[in-house]
């Protein structure tokens, strides 16, 4: 299982087509993490002062498209990348990202 964040109107804004992001373009990849954990860490790295409602997509590695590198990053941790855009049939659930009392992105529920 992939684990992507996403502001939840991203997700929302092209329902039809799959699912691509600006890095897609910029890089070549869409940033992706290989637990809930790294997607904490990453959410308040990346997203610390959004203020939309931020989602984490639940990516069925068996079901996607696109191919999928694990690479290193700067900070030395092991990411998966998907090269290419995520086929909605792929994202297999959704889990919102939750605050804690200080602010920071602290756990991750089921949304619905």
């Amino acid at each position: 299982m992939l684990f992507h964040l996403t502001p939840l109107d991203a997700w929302l804004e092209h329902p039809d087509r799959p699912y691509s992001t600006p890095s897609l373009a910029l890089e070549g990849f869409i940033h992706c993490s290989a637990d809930e954990e790294q997607a904490l860490v990453a959410a308040n790295a990346r997203f610390r002062s959004t203020r939309v409602p931020l989602m984490v997509l639940l990516i069925d590695e068996a079901v996607l498209d696109a191919p999928v590198r694990w690479e290193e990053a700067k900070d030395g941790g092991t990411y998966p990348h998907v090269y290419g855009p995520v086929n909605r049939a792929a994202v297999v659930g959704m889990l919102e990202a939750r605050r804690d009392t200080e602010g920071r992105w602290a756990s991750l529920a089921v949304w619905s």
